[in-house]
């Protein structure tokens, strides 16, 4: 499977209706940033091109709501993530918000009526697995699972993972994308550091 079907099936998962099956809270509080996705990309005062960097500016913040970046970008850069500073692990993760919602918010907003089913949960702990199904048009149903962890009273997702076949993709596969920026950040940050 490609980086960009893998994204395009995460694009599609934040952003369209659902079917109820029994839920716990990982679910619900996932169908509800989906919802509110929904809403904003049905709103006819946000279709206008004039008003393009309002409806991503909601839809980013209800996706930093859902997604923990830094979580992700921690797994990410595995073992250089304890090197990093608190700053340096914000900035990270903040640029890798924003590359990801820069290749493929456009995806997102082509949203046109496909269906998620939400399969079901397991949780194990502060551990939470939600299983969907994204179906296209087509009726293809491509399954994709959000890997959670709670965070207080919330869950926030921090990988997905996605079967084709014989193919399983998660933040290893984005890791293709993240392993880029991470090179690109460490290798300035070791250049900065060894100025400082």
């Amino acid at each position: 499977m490609r980086l960009g079907t893998l994204v395009y099936a995460l694009a599609f998962t934040a952003a369209t209706l659902s079917t109820t099956v029994e839920a716990g809270v990982p679910t619900d509080q996932l169908r509800g940033a989906t919802d509110r996705v929904l809403k904003v990309l049905q709103d006819a005062g946000l279709k206008e091109p004039a008003k393009r960097d309002a409806r991503r500016q909601q839809i980013r913040a209800i996706a930093d709501e859902i997604f923990d970046w830094q979580e992700t970008g921690k797994r990410a850069l595995a073992r250089h993530w304890q090197g990093r500073s608190p700053s340096e692990r914000q900035e990270f993760s903040t640029l890798f918000a924003d590359l990801i919602e820069r290749s493929y918010i456009s995806k997102i907003e082509q949203y046109s009526g496909e269906r998620v089913v939400y399969a079901g949960e397991t949780i194990e702990g502060d551990q939470a697995t939600v299983r969907t199904k994204l179906i296209t048009k087509s009726n293809t149903e491509i399954p994709i699972d959000y890997r959670m962890q709670k965070e207080g009273d919330r869950w926030r997702a921090y990988d997905l993972l996605t079967h084709v076949g014989q193919i399983s993709v998660g933040y290893y596969a984005i890791g293709t994308v993240a392993a880029k920026i991470a090179r690109r950040y460490l290798t300035a940050s070791s250049v900065q550091s060894s100025r400082g």
